[in-house]
């Protein structure tokens, strides 16, 4: 029992769980779950306790038992303890106190990165404001590597995502089109397909294949299908650059999505076995959310952050060149406004990068959200300032097969002006040879009539 009083009231938290669940800033998924805090003056206390806790708790007394889920087990058994060793004496607060001071640098985090377990980043989340989120995670510099090299500083990333409500290919086409012209897909191109056969499949990876060869483009594709599909395709020989799965926090959870640490690791053997990469090996883009585990009734009673951190030391194991957290598209049962959903992409991206990963965020909400684009404007400046390896480029902003809100190119475009950012430097490069930025000051340039780029094969558009 963990108890703190406030004003001659004692507030008692039973376990390591109640204290992470009640010390979490308000959201709907905790409130739908019922662990939430029940007053503002419970949250304060819950987080005075959390404040004091050692970090070592967190490896003695896991929030989902060990004996039970394999996520959990994952955590514990690949901890890096020599990497921890230079924090293991903090508490919670302690280490939020030196993750803000100038002694917490780039190349300090990367090293403390495999010390760290997720559940104590969702720990030390919970006692940040929104400020402390966006300097910790600039810190932080996560590079990986497949055709062209993402999370360099001064660099910011875009998924190009042309998705098309009956995978039509000229639709597609028209999509990919339109977002090389803004200097978006360096990240990677895209697509979540209407159908999931693997010949449907198959057919969307060969047109990627054939738009990125034809133009030399260094950047990746990607199908956003089941890994069980994607392997069908690698045997039936399609072009496969990147492995796509999305993930949860639970094992449970996980099986929930068709997958587990073992089918995982086999997708990603079977995916590196390709060797299309020429500057590096990071195959794998998994994709999460807050209130995943909650929507398949796996969450153990663990509030819905401290899970989403989990599903990163899922990730974390694959190596991934690409991690989303996509923030707002579950819905406001989970995440329920505009406010709710800015704290849950800047605490997202912060334990991500804090724990090594490429962390990019999908700024997005549905329709029946209490949100509009002017949230997603406030949340993509901030992320913006913090460091986001890459956002999604969606024509108009408006997902027409997925039926969501997200970001636009003119939004990403927007960012890299305002910040001074460019893409990876191997596809700036290309936009610089195709004409699409000025050498000089890598501006956009109008798209000149006889641009290759207007060339796409016939029947295409």
């Amino acid at each position: 029992m963990h108890t703190c009083t406030l004003q001659h009231r004692t507030y008692g938290f039973a376990d390591l769980a109640e204290v992470l669940a009640k010390a979490s800033p308000e959201r709907s998924g905790d409130r739908l779950a019922g662990i939430a805090a029940t007053s503002a003056e419970e949250r304060v206390a819950a987080q005075l306790v959390l404040a004091e806790l050692p970090l070592t708790i967190f490896l003695e007394q896991p929030v989902v038992p060990y004996e039970e889920d394999e996520v959990t087990r994952l955590i514990i058994d690949s901890h890096d303890r020599d990497a921890f060793a230079p924090v293991a004496g903090f508490s919670v607060g302690e280490l939020r106190d030196w993750l803000l001071s100038e002694a917490a640098d780039a190349e300090t985090l990367a090293a403390l990165a495999p010390g760290l377990t997720p559940e104590m980043v969702a720990g030390v989340a919970k006692l940040m404001r929104v400020q402390d989120l966006i300097l910790a995670a600039s810190k932080c510099r996560v590079i990986t590597r497949f055709r062209n090299t993402l999370g360099l500083a001064g660099t910011f990333g875009v998924r190009l995502q042309p998705n098309h409500p009956t995978d039509d290919p000229r639709g597609i086409a028209a999509s990919i089109l339109d977002g090389l012209c803004y200097g978006c897909g360096d990240a990677v191109i895209g697509i979540n397909p209407a159908t999931d056969s693997v010949d449907n499949i198959r057919r969307l990876l060969e047109m990627l294949d054939q738009i990125r060869d034809r133009y030399r483009i260094p950047t990746q594709s990607c199908v956003l299908t089941h890994v069980t599909t994607t392997m069908e395709a690698i045997r039936c020989g399609a072009p496969v650059d990147l492995c796509f799965q999305s993930i949860a926090g639970t094992e449970a959870a996980n099986r929930s999505f068709g997958v587990d640490l073992a089918l995982l690791a086999e997708a990603h053997e079977a995916t590196l076995a390709l060797g299309r990469g020429s500057l590096g090996d990071n195959v794998m883009y998994f994709e999460t959310g807050q209130g995943s585990a909650l929507s398949a009734n796996s969450h153990h009673g663990i509030d819905q952050q401290t899970l989403e951190a989990r599903a990163y030391g899922v990730a974390r194991r694959f190596r991934p060149l690409l991690v989303n957290s996509v923030v707002g598209f579950i819905g406001p049962e989970y995440l329920y406004n505009g406010k709710e959903i800015i704290r849950a992409g800047l605490e997202d991206h912060f334990c991500g990068k804090l724990l090594g990963l490429p962390m990019g965020v999908d700024i997005c909400y549905t329709n029946h959200a209490e949100a509009d684009q002017d949230d997603m404007d406030a949340l993509l400046t901030l992320l913006g300032a913090a460091g986001c390896t890459f956002i999604m480029g969606v024509p108009g902003a408006d997902d027409i097969m997925l039926n969501y809100q997200s970001t636009s190119f003119h939004d990403a475009a927007y960012l890299r002006r305002l910040l001074g950012r460019t893409p990876a430097p191997e596809f700036q490069r290309w936009l610089v040879e195709q004409g699409i930025v000025n050498a000089g000051d890598g501006r956009l340039q109008p798209i000149r009539a006889n641009s290759r780029l207007l060339s796409l094969p016939e029947g295409w558009l």
